[in-house]
């Protein structure tokens, strides 16, 4: 069951990601872009969560998936703070 709910969170980060694209690419709100950035990195972050708890269990992939968070969330904060100047 818990495989089940690693694989949905990642597509629905995607499905996030793809849908923020999108937005982006008709209004060009820079906002949008790194909102996109980041649901792309979260995403990524829910990949390496299953693999690190599903495919890899023997491995140890906590660093990876907090720097790849971390990075997410950098993005997020900087679109935030310096781009989102009106």
């Amino acid at each position: 069951m818990a495989e089940a709910v690693y694989i949905l969170c990642a597509v629905t980060c995607a499905a996030c990601a793809l849908l923020l694209f999108r937005g982006y690419s008709h209004s060009r709100a820079r906002l949008l872009l790194w909102s996109a950035l980041c649901f792309t990195g979260l995403t990524a972050n829910n990949i390496v969560v299953f693999l690190d708890l599903v495919v890899f269990p023997q491995a140890d992939l906590q660093v990876l998936r907090q720097v790849i968070n971390l990075a997410s969330m950098a993005l997020l904060l900087y679109g935030l703070i310096w781009d989102s100047q009106p």
